[in-house]
């Protein structure tokens, strides 16, 4: 399946599943969409008709089918400028589309970071020429993520900046924190952290525990998480900044995130697929596309990021995209870079571990995946409420497909998963009012319809 960009005036979505948890909407209805914007809900083909002033009208036959507001990815690595045999912001945001996402937050691991209005912008401009999803930047916290000096934040909002984090590189530098915590107030966006205790895991590849005692391999014991997620917090709790943990994988961090919830902290937490699907048993087979940070752990650890996921201690679900080249991750397995490309896969994943075991219902996992991000990027995004942008995700729960390293938009297919039979997936992308994935088939009327 490839992307593709079509523009029609006037689009009919019926006969689908809306499910919009921003307005507590899940039944099955029509969405009219015109000129780029949510037009109305409950619209019939006739009305759509007299409408389209043009006459122009697309229809498309979602039936069987979800329509969601368009997905959301809060933190997704695009790699460009600095590492383009990694990834571009091009083949990045056709990986999205792919995935069923109209928008990503685009964290700043590049060469140089985004840490100046200069490269806010070159983001921002590479993303529209590429015309696929919408990119949200979200700048450096320190300049050149190095954890020391704080980085221009009032001058990065200008430039169109959304949100703060240092990406993979945990800020371990509490006062540098806690001042960035405090300064984003003044601007009412969020930090985004990494939280690990860098000097309690250094040159670990792999989960501390039986695995890597077996393996020979050195481990990442979950407590750099813990710690560093109960620093977090207390910062958090101290400046009445707005935090939202990124990567949470330990069974510690969501309890202590649990806790802190229900003493009525408002912090805001992720999990990516990998985290809450695969153990640290895999790396038995010392394939390098199961290297990841944080690292896949033992299954008490992946049980307790699905039950934060079902009571609501998670409020994220991220890709945590991290395409790495294949020459790199074809090193041996302590020299390999930690990543996992996850754009093409989350929504897949979710459907096979989360929505079919009955762990979450599809209007929890809309949620965790459209409103909830962009609430905490702080982006008018996430809703099909009247006169909210026109990106829909149109999805097939029943679709079954294999995932093939050929067929990736990613430039990188460093994923355990290739080859993997997929069950639902994404059949149509519309984002502000342009089919990116799935073009609809005019038909000799001049409507035209799609199934």
């Amino acid at each position: 399946m490839t992307s593709t960009s079509t523009t029609s005036n006037t689009i009919l979505i019926k006969n689908g599943r809306v499910i919009d948890p921003s307005q507590g909407i899940d039944r099955v209805t029509n969405v009219l969409i015109q000129d780029g914007k949510v037009a109305g809900l409950d619209v019939n083909e006739e009305s759509a008709k007299q409408a389209a002033a043009d006459g122009n009208l697309t229809v498309v036959d979602a039936s069987n089918k979800i329509v969601s507001p368009g997905l959301i990815d809060l933190h997704a690595e695009l790699r460009e400028p600095g590492f383009e045999e990694d990834e571009t912001i091009e083949s990045g945001t056709a990986a999205a589309i792919q995935g069923g996402y109209t928008s990503i937050g685009c964290v700043a691991n590049t060469d140089p970071p985004i840490d100046t209005q200069a490269s806010v912008e070159y983001v921002r401009q590479k993303a529209v020429r590429a015309n696929n999803c919408n990119v949200f930047v979200i700048a450096c916290v320190s300049k050149n993520r190095d954890g020391e000096q704080l980085a221009e934040i009032g001058t990065l909002v200008e430039a169109g900046a959304v949100a703060f984090s240092d990406a993979s590189h945990p800020i371990q530098n509490s006062n540098l924190l806690r001042r960035a915590l405090e300064y984003c107030l003044m601007f009412d966006k969020v930090i985004l952290s990494n939280p690990e205790d860098v000097s309690l895991n250094c040159d670990g590849v792999m989960h501390e525990g039986l695995t890597s005692m077996v393996l020979g391999l050195a481990g990442m014991t979950s407590k750099g998480e813990d710690v560093m997620t109960s620093r977090d917090l207390r910062l958090a709790e101290a400046t009445g900044g707005r935090l939202h943990l990124m990567n949470i994988s330990s069974a510690g961090s969501v309890e202590l995130i649990r806790r802190a919830r229900t003493l009525g902290l408002e912090v805001t937490a992720e999990v990516c697929p990998a985290n809450f699907i695969l153990t640290d048993v895999t790396l038995r087979t010392f394939d390098s596309n199961y290297k990841v940070n944080p690292p896949l752990r033992s299954q008490d650890h992946v049980d307790a990021c699905i039950a934060g996921l079902i009571d609501g201690t998670l409020d994220v679900i991220a890709s945590c995209h991290r395409p790495r080249a294949t020459e790199k991750k074809m090193q041996e397995l302590d020299l390999a870079p930690f990543g996992m490309s996850a754009l093409e896969t989350t929504l897949s994943l979710v459907v096979e571990h989360l929505v079919n075991p009955g762990h979450l219902t599809w209007t929890q996992v809309i949620e965790k995946m459209t409103i909830n991000p962009a609430r905490i990027l702080g982006i008018q995004k996430g809703s099909l409420k009247v006169g909210a942008d026109a990106d829909v995700t149109i999805i097939d729960p029943q679709a079954e497909w294999t995932l093939e390293a050929a067929g990736m938009e990613s430039r990188s297919a460093n994923t355990p998963f290739i080859g993997h039979q997929m069950r639902g997936r994404a059949v149509q992308v519309i984002v502000g009012g342009e089919f990116k994935l799935g073009e609809p088939q005019t038909s000799s009327e001049g409507a035209s319809c799609h199934s």
